[in-house]
Formats: C-alpha cells, sequence, structure tokens
C-alpha cells in the first residue's frame, strides 16, 4: 500500500508541476494556456485560468493528504521506538586496536641534535 501511495504522490507533484506552468503569470509566464482563444479556443481565458486553478488546488490538497498519510505510515513501519535526541545523546564507544610489538612507541625517545 505504501508503494501505491509513494506512486501517486508522485504523479500529484509532477501534475502540480504541469498545471503551474500552464497557468498564465501575471509577468507572462510560459503562457501555454494563454493567448486569445485559450487552449485553442475551447474555452475563454478566463474559463481557462479558473479551470486550471481549481484543477491546481485539488491536485495540491490531494499532494497534501498524501503527504500526510505517507509520514504517518512512515512513523508507524519503523522498527526502532528510540528518537533521533536519543541516539545522538550516547557516547560512542572507542575502539582501540592491538599493538603489535614493532609498533609500541619507545620508552625514550632518542634526541636528534639541531644543527646551527
Amino acid at each position: 500500500m505504501e508503494s501505491v501511495l509513494l506512486v501517486i504522490h508522485l504523479f500529484l507533484a509532477l501534475a502540480i508541476i504541469g498545471l503551474v506552468l500552464l497557468q498564465r503569470s501575471e509577468g507572462g509566464g510560459l503562457g501555454i494556456g494563454g493567448g486569445s482563444g485559450g487552449l485553442g479556443g475551447l474555452a475563454t481565458p478566463q474559463g481557462t485560468a479558473s479551470l486550471l486553478t481549481r484543477a491546481t488546488a485539488i491536485c495540491a490538497a490531494a499532494f497534501f493528504c498524501t503527504s500526510l498519510i505517507l509520514g504517518v505510515l512512515a512513523g508507524r513501519s519503523t522498527s526502532q521506538q528510540v528518537s533521533l535526541m536519543d541516539a545522538l545523546d550516547e557516547t560512542p564507544t572507542t575502539i582501540e586496536a592491538p599493538v603489535t610489538e614493532e609498533e609500541k612507541i619507545p620508552e625514550e625517545i632518542p634526541s636528534v641534535p639541531i644543527a646551527n
């Protein structure tokens, strides 16, 4: 079910992008839906604008709902019940690698004379 909702969510996002690009803004925008006839003369410019606005609002509301549902499903499907802040508060444990005899630092480090 979660994957079906995710696909619907993706299609809604693409539909919103397409609908917003089709709308004619005051600055011109892409102006695909604008012009004198509006979508090839099938509708008036005002009717086309209200149709695109209504379709965008419906897609946006559906997108919002699918976002909430996906968030709830993601919250329920977690196997760990530890919050992120609790996980960050834990002190990390240090792991030390074993040291062999060759890698040990000598007790006294021989001094190197400095040339003047």
